[in-house]
């Protein structure tokens, strides 16, 4: 199992470096070629949504992407350490004025998320979130 580990700062202009380091990861572990447009969507909302949580609650922690590559799988972990407050959904900005509209963006994002990726798990907790996605992938025999 190979895992490549990425960690930046959380300003939207580092969401495109983590959308092409993921589609290059997923390449190099097998994941069909069709399929990669789809991975590049999903890490880039994924990466925006914690970019986001990070930007409205003030958090200095860079976001981080887990990329593995498994036997027969290819899995991506996005995580933030933006805290839930106490009163907000998870995942919603409670220092953004129109709070609705924040909640409705981040809902918008994770059915983006959803709609690309089959296999998807969000957690949330205090010290931060994580969205877990996952693809069929087949290793193929390097060949020079």
């Amino acid at each position: 199992m190979a895992t490549v580990e990425l960690r930046f700062s959380a300003l939207p202009e580092h969401v495109r470096t983590a959308r092409l380091v993921a589609a290059a990861v997923a390449r190099r572990a097998g994941v069909d070629e069709a399929v990669l447009d789809e991975v590049r969507l999903a890490v880039g909302e994924a990466c925006t949504r914690a970019v986001g949580l990070h930007l409205s609650n003030g958090v200095d922690a860079p976001v981080r992407v887990a990329l593995t590559e498994e036997e027969k799988k290819f899995s991506i972990e996005v995580g933030d350490e933006s805290p839930t407050s106490a009163g907000h959904t998870p995942g919603s900005h409670p220092d953004v004025d129109d709070e609705g509209a924040a909640e409705s963006e981040d809902e918008m994002g994770l059915a983006v998320i959803s709609g690309l990726v089959d296999d998807v798990e969000v957690t949330t907790s205090e010290t931060g979130g994580v969205i877990r996605m996952s693809w069929p992938a087949s290793p193929q025999s390097l060949v020079p």
